[in-house]
């Protein structure tokens, strides 16, 4: 059966048919579909539209798809061209020709709106959980680090010295912004189509309210026109999604550098590395490889799905056949991402002494400016002053340690024996003491505030 053809006097080509179907992608939400259609079918009977025997009919039909879904024992027929046309040919399977009633007032622009919507409602506490899952591996590594320091860097050079639960934590909160992003997404999510029609709205008098209530949605669309074409919540999620997938690439890229031998500042667990079918000796981060490149995949989908919104010029057109898919992959994408990161960062190995050993004095040439500070030299200068004596040391082949107090002297009379002092990478880390710095206190601090204490 099909849902349309009446004005038709010969079938659709075979090809554009195959062409036309979206079942291989919206059978994904053939729960949804049979639950939006069990609440507009007690909007009829609300409306008078259904008798009570009609309604219960359709209700217990309904009722036996869904569990036939929910068991995995629904046949789809080559004639099913949507999930929408599956699940009204089984219901008049089951109950006869009372199933065509169930479709008054209703198009499957606003079914197919309805459906989707009620995915992805269901769907962002799915992810929602994934990330905390992560979060909390990123976390246990923060606490379980403890004074351990490492270099940090900026455009990969060796800028400063930070303590390695602060570069732990330093993913833990993008990840957070990302969680903030997708649960901000449900209020604009959680609008109901239903009761749209084709564009201009139901004849039928349903309660729209209460439709919306019955189904979990927070409001009923406001605009019918809008509510069948709208698919900015769609564009939102694959947003949402693409972030995700830049910051676990950042992520990832930075675990790739430190786990390999010239890093060597973290070693894989075996569970999550994987060889070379030629080098015995390799042991590869593939699973944050694979991370790393599906980011790309992600601003891929985001992409697509924006040109094909671009050049809509009414409510409902068929291009908008091509907005679930990439929806449906992104979620798979990060669904299969987030738990497997998860583990590995989990048993991730640190390797403390090999962080501190690739610390040097040069990195403690802004305290060596600071120093200067504190004897009240303006930063400016002080700057210069630092930049000649790395210059020095570098040409002569020395640290900054190394460097004589006579040599400091000359650079700057203010400099006095305590110079040496600023080259101790821990006090240069305690002293970055102020909210979101790297000190110790300031860490406790931010692993407190994340855990809610």
């Amino acid at each position: 059966m099909t849902l349309w053809g009446g004005r038709f006097s010969t079938k659709l080509n075979d090809q554009a048919w195959d062409l036309n179907s979206s079942l291989p992608v919206d059978q994904r939400m053939a729960i949804q579909d049979v639950d939006g259609s069990i609440a507009w079918a007690n909007a009829l009977h609300k409306a008078n539209i259904l008798l009570d025997e009609e309604h219960a009919s359709i209700s217990l039909g309904l009722d036996t798809v869904r569990k036939e879904f929910a068991s995995g024992e629904f046949i789809f027929v080559p004639s099913d061209e949507d999930i929408h046309t599956a699940v009204e040919r089984r219901l008049t399977e089951l109950i006869g020709v009372t199933a065509g009633k169930l479709h008054t007032g209703r198009s499957r622009n606003d079914q197919v709106a309805t459906d989707f919507r009620l995915w992805m409602l269901q769907a962002i506490p799915e992810l929602d959980s994934a990330f905390r899952i992560l979060q909390s591996a990123l976390l246990a590594q923060a606490e379980l680090a403890g004074e351990t320091i490492m270099p940090g860097y900026t455009h990969l050079q060796r800028a400063q010295p930070i303590l390695l639960s602060h570069w732990w934590l330093s993913h833990y909160h993008p990840l957070e912004r990302d969680r903030e992003r997708l649960n901000d997404l449900v209020k604009r999510v959680s609008i109901l189509p239903l009761g749209s029609g084709a564009l201009a709205g139901t004849p039928v008098p349903v309660d729209r309210a209460a439709l919306a209530e019955s189904l979990g949605f927070a409001v009923a669309s406001p605009n019918s026109l809008d509510s069948v074409s709208d698919r900015d919540f769609a564009a939102e999620f694959l947003f949402c999604a693409t972030m995700t997938g830049i910051h676990l690439s950042k992520l990832s890229e930075q675990i790739v550098l430190y786990t390999s031998a010239e890093f060597g500042f973290f070693e894989l667990s075996d569970a999550f590395s994987t060889g070379s079918s030629l080098m015995p000796q390799k042991k590869n981060p593939d699973v944050f490889e694979l991370t790393r490149g599906k980011a790309g995949t992600l601003i891929g989908m985001l992409t697509g799905l924006l040109a094909t919104l671009k050049g809509l010029p009414s409510t409902y057109d068929k291009d908008l056949q091509e907005d679930k898919a990439p929806v449906f992959a992104a979620a798979d994408t990060l669904l299969a991402i987030l738990p497997v990161i998860a583990g590995a960062i989990n048993t991730i190995t640190a390797k403390p002494q090999r962080m501190r050993n690739a610390i040097d004095s040069f990195m403690m040439a802004t305290d060596l400016a600071d120093y200067l500070v504190e004897k009240g030299i303006p930063f400016r200068e002080t700057h210069a002053i630092a930049g000649k004596a790395v210059r020095e040391a570098g040409e002569k082949n020395v640290g900054l340690e190394e460097l004589s107090l006579e040599a400091y002297q000359a650079l700057c009379p203010a400099f006095e024996a305590d110079v040496y002092q600023v080259f101790d990478p821990m006090k240069s880390i305690e002293k970055r003491n102020a909210i979101g710095g790297t000190s110790l206190q300031s860490v406790k601090n931010q692993i407190k505030q994340i855990k809610g204490e």
